[in-house]
């Protein structure tokens, strides 16, 4: 058993004879041994390892008691990756597609496996030595979000995947109506964040192929140089849309100092990081790697802050229902009061 894998949780078992019955047919396997594991640190999507023989893929498929479809569209991610990848390094590589749920209860999708150091946790010794290395391994991070968006994804087939066209406004709505569809709990600072929201949605800022999800916890990196980066992971919220609310979602997985211990603790991004490198420095990283000023900041930070605190919501609302009996769960409510709390806050300071 690898590391950074485990035997598949309990409530969470694949129909492991159906999968290698599939999986010898479609790959053509002639009865070759098939090892299924489970990948434990993701919230969201469910990640398992599939060893055949020497090599190693990845199956991605929707959590349990998921009630937003579409944002875990198995067949949508499939598709991304498979003009991103030749398009964008970090991306990827989808093997095949199965939309039929018989197999494991759910469709699902098998990828390359990409390996490299996922920073959860405490980081390498380099970086908390080296402010140099830090700072270059932010530039790296925030260049390849840049990057990113500077792709023409129109030319490389992904025009239809998004409708740039009044986004931020849609996903305003649309995220605060996922809040209250699994709302558990009142949280009154984020109460005061949607009624904000809602009244202070920016114009137009542009379109861009966004990840909607970037933060280290996704970002795959060398071990022997930590500036360069193997791969992206979880592309399940990818869209054409607004690059300044993919840089304020990355923002708000960014905790301050003044955020206390708790929150620095997240395993989103290395807290050597987050304690010595700003959210002000990496915006000015975005402003220069990108080209692109940086305009109504705290709504871009805010809408990242709340949308965060949903999405930790939806995760809470499976726990709550008993759709999963992962026990990193249960305190997920604190984290939403302090994610509500912190947005309210940048509202009140009116800063980022």
């Amino acid at each position: 058993m690898n590391e950074d894998t485990t035997a598949v949780r309990p409530g969470e078992e694949l129909n492991t004879d159906n999968l290698r019955a599939y999986l010898q047919a479609e790959l053509d396997l002639q009865n070759a041994a098939i090892e299924i594991l489970q990948f434990p640190s993701g919230n969201s999507n469910l990640t398992y390892s599939v060893r055949i023989g020497a090599d190693e893929y990845v199956l991605r498929r929707p959590p349990f008691g998921n009630q937003v479809k579409s944002a875990h569209d198995m067949a949508r991610e499939f598709n991304v990756l498979s003009k991103l990848d030749a398009a964008y390094a970090p991306a990827p590589k989808p093997l095949l597609y199965c939309a039929d749920e018989a197999v494991i209860g759910a469709e699902f999708y098998l990828m390359e496996r990409r390996h490299g150091l996922v920073i959860r946790g405490r980081a390498p010794a380099a970086l908390e030595t080296s402010p140099a290395l830090r700072r270059a391994v932010c530039e790296s991070f925030i260049g390849n979000l840049a990057l990113l968006h500077a792709l023409d994804y129109e030319r490389i087939g992904l025009g239809e995947l998004g409708r740039p066209e009044g986004y931020a406004r849609r996903q305003t709505e649309g995220w605060t109506k996922r809040y209250f569809n699994a709302q558990t709990d009142d949280h009154p600072a984020l109460a005061e964040v949607i009624e904000w929201l809602a009244e202070n949605v920016p114009a137009a800022g542009g379109a861009a192929l966004i990840h909607n999800d970037y933060k280290f916890d996704n970002v795959m990196l060398d071990p022997a140089d930590l500036t360069r980066i193997v791969a992206v992971l979880d592309w399940e919220m990818t869209t054409i849309g607004e690059p300044l609310m993919d840089l304020g979602s990355s923002l708000a997985y960014w905790m301050a100092p003044d955020a206390g211990p708790e929150m620095l603790a997240m395993p989103f991004n290395p807290r050597v990081l987050m304690e010595n490198v700003t959210r002000a420095e990496l915006v000015r990283m975005y402003e220069e790697k990108s080209g692109r000023a940086v305009t109504d900041l705290l709504f871009y930070y805010v809408f990242g802050t709340f949308k965060l605190a949903v999405i930790a919501q939806q995760i809470y609302f499976r726990y709550v229902r008993g759709f999963t009996q992962d026990r990193r769960f249960a305190s997920f409510n604190v984290f939403i009061g302090n994610l509500g709390r912190i947005a309210a806050a940048a509202l009140d300071s009116g800063t980022v």
